[in-house]
């Protein structure tokens, strides 16, 4: 809820300071606040405490591990690094959606109706199927090279699709939209920022699950001695 809050405390702030009817008033502020603190977050503290209570702490791995990590080498190609990987796995999922993306953009802030749902829902899938697929074939290539430290890069790699969606909310605000003025761009970046960290969280969680499942598939057909 932090990155949210933030968006919304200075889109509302920019909003008052202008004099917009779509800024809330305190008392609406202050409803939503104590809706979160005395209601979502008890209800968050008490989900965790019953998930250490009662939830299963052991992990089952398919194959026996050792307690000593093994080294992982340092001398990688290019083609193989961090970086690259972050921009494939964010590349080809956007460019599957790019099309759909542009009707979707025009729906949301260029005030045209949008019938489509049957093809949104197609490219929603898609999209699934292709950031879960690419996050495993480049995931396959990290285990190759003998680096085990998997989880994190398989989630930031799966939600890389988000920053790309971020960097087209730019090339259609400057190039598409016609909006301008202080107020329209922190409306516009601000509400836009929090869809694509939404994407981020959502296809990296999706990314990581279908991740950890080819994990325990192959390493269950390993014969250990």
């Amino acid at each position: 809820p932090v990155p949210v809050a933030t968006v919304f405390m200075w889109v509302n702030t920019v909003a008052l300071a202008h004099g917009s009817t779509s800024a809330l008033p305190f008392s609406t502020i202050f409803t939503i606040t104590a809706l979160y603190s005395l209601i979502a977050f008890p209800l968050t503290v008490l989900g965790g405490i019953l998930a250490k209570n009662y939830g299963s702490h052991d992990f089952n791995a398919p194959t026996r591990t050792t307690k000593v990590a093994r080294e992982i080498p340092t001398e990688v190609p290019w083609y193989r690094s961090r970086f690259v990987q972050m921009v494939i796995s964010g590349f080809l999922p956007f460019s599957a959606i790019y099309i759909e993306l542009h009707y979707i953009f025009a729906a949301m802030w260029g005030h045209q109706v949008y019938t489509l749902f049957g093809i949104l829902l197609f490219a929603f899938v898609l999209l699934i199927i292709v950031t879960s697929f690419i996050s495993v074939a480049l995931l396959y290539f990290q285990l190759a090279r003998e680096d085990h430290r998997w989880w994190w890069s398989t989630f930031i790699n799966a939600g890389m699709t988000g920053l790309f969606i971020y960097a087209y909310a730019f090339f259609y605000y400057f190039h598409r939209s016609g909006m301008s003025g202080v107020l329209q761009a922190s409306f516009y970046f601000g509400y836009m920022a929090i869809i694509s960290f939404a994407f981020f969280l959502m296809l990296g969680s999706a990314g990581f699950h279908f991740s950890l499942l080819f994990v325990k598939h192959i390493y269950s057909r390993v014969k250990c001695d």
